[in-house]
C-alpha cells in the first residue's frame, strides 16, 4: 500500500464499515449517505487490494483481510483518539464535535428529546447523530459509538455503564377492546394476540417474550416492529395487546385512542442505562455528555414521582377512562 496516496480519514470508514458490515449502517455512522459511503468502499478496496465486503447469505460478510484488520484498526483510532481528542479541553459553547448515540425510539422520546433541547442551548455548535439500536450493538465490546442506551440487563459487564433511570411496564389496549375491562387476567393476557418490538434480525427475539419468560408467561406475538411508535396503531381497531414502558404509554395515550391497564403478572423494573467505551472515560466532551444525560433522567425521575403521586391519588373511574 502506498501511504502516500492514502487518507488517514478513511480509517474511520473502514473502521465503521468492519463493524457495521454495511454500507447504509457505516454510512450513518460516519454521517455519510450510501452513494457516498459506497464510493469511500471502492476507494478502500483499491487501497487494499480486497473486496473488503462481499455479498452473503443475509447480507454482507468480511472477507478473510478484512477479518484480520479488525483490531488493528480500532487500535490505531484508539491511539488518535488519546492522543489528540481526549488532551483538547472541551468548550460546548464553541465546540463543533460530532457525537453518536445509538438508542431505541422509547429512549429518543423519553430521554433524549430533552436533553437535545439543553445541548442545543448550552452547545449550538455540537451536532448529535441518533442511530437505530440494534441487538448486535449490545453485544460488541468495540462500540464505535459516543454512547448506547439499553435496558442495563443487556449491558456488557465490561463496558463502563450507568443506570439513568427506571420505568415499569403497563399493557395497552385499543379503547373500544370490548373483552378487557379495567384488569387482564394472566390467562388472557396469555390469550391475547400481541404486538411486539424486535431491534434484533431474528424476528424471533424480542423484548417482550423475554419479559414474559422472566415473568413465567408464553405470549403470542402476531405483529414484530422495530419501533415502540408503532404499537398504538397496531392494536387499535383490533383484539391485539402490547407491553409498553410507562413513561412511553403515558405520552401516547394523549394522543392515539389507547387504554392502560395493569399488567396480570409483575414484570421486572426497567433499568435503562448509557454505556461507552473505557476509551472515552477521560474524554472531557464525553463527560460533559454523559453529565447532560445523568441530569436530565434526574428531572424526569423527579417529575416520576410526582406523576406517581397523583396517579395513585386519581379517582377510580377517571383513571380508568385514560
Amino acid at each position: 500500500m502506498d501511504l502516500h496516496g492514502f487518507d488517514l480519514n478513511l480509517l474511520v470508514a473502514l473502521d465503521a464499515l468492519l463493524a457495521e458490515r454495511s454500507v447504509t449502517n457505516a454510512g450513518r455512522r460516519v454521517h455519510l449517505s450510501q452513494s457516498a459511503m459506497s464510493g469511500v468502499l471502492a476507494r478502500l478496496r483499491h487501497a487494499f487490494n480486497d473486496k473488503l465486503l462481499v455479498a452473503s447469505r443475509g447480507g454482507m460478510a468480511l472477507t478473510p483481510l478484512a477479518e484480520s484488520l479488525i483490531e488493528p484498526v480500532r487500535s490505531i483510532l484508539e491511539e488518535i483518539h488519546r492522543t489528540v481528542i481526549v488532551n483538547v479541553p472541551f468548550d460546548p459553547a464553541t465546540s463543533r464535535r460530532v457525537f453518536t448515540i445509538a438508542a431505541s425510539d422509547y429512549a429518543v422520546t423519553v430521554l433524549l428529546t430533552d436533553a437535545l433541547r439543553r445541548i442545543g442551548r448550552d452547545a449550538p455548535g455540537v451536532t448529535v447523530v441518533i442511530i437505530p439500536l440494534r441487538e448486535r450493538t449490545t453485544e460488541s465490546e468495540d462500540l464505535g459509538l459516543d454512547l448506547v442506551i439499553v435496558p442495563k440487563a443487556y449491558a456488557p459487564a465490561a463496558l463502563p455503564h450507568e443506570v439513568l433511570f427506571e420505568d415499569a411496564f403497563t399493557a395497552i389496549v385499543w379503547s373500544g377492546h370490548s373483552s378487557v375491562g379495567d384488569t387482564l387476567h394472566p390467562d388472557q393476557y396469555r390469550r391475547l394476540p400481541h404486538a411486539v418490538v424486535s431491534f434484533s434480525d431474528d424476528t424471533r427475539i424480542n423484548y417482550d417474550e423475554r419479559l414474559g419468560e422472566q415473568a413465567g408467561i408464553e405470549l403470542h406475538a402476531q405483529v414484530v416492529v422495530p419501533s415502540y411508535h408503532a404499537l398504538p396503531a397496531l392494536i387499535v381497531g383490533t383484539d391485539r395487546i402490547a407491553t409498553l414502558q410507562m413513561r412511553l404509554a403515558e405520552k401516547l395515550a394523549a394522543s392515539h385512542p389507547i387504554r392502560l391497564v395493569p399488567l396480570p403478572t409483575p414484570m421486572p423494573v426497567l433499568e435503562e442505562a448509557m454505556m461507552w467505551h473505557p476509551r472515552l472515560e477521560k474524554d472531557g466532551g464525553h463527560a460533559w455528555l454523559r453529565g447532560v444525560l445523568r441530569e436530565t433522567a434526574a428531572s424526569l425521575s423527579a417529575m416520576g414521582r410526582a406523576l406517581h403521586g397523583a396517579v395513585q391519588h386519581r379517582p377510580r373511574r377517571q383513571q380508568a377512562s385514560r
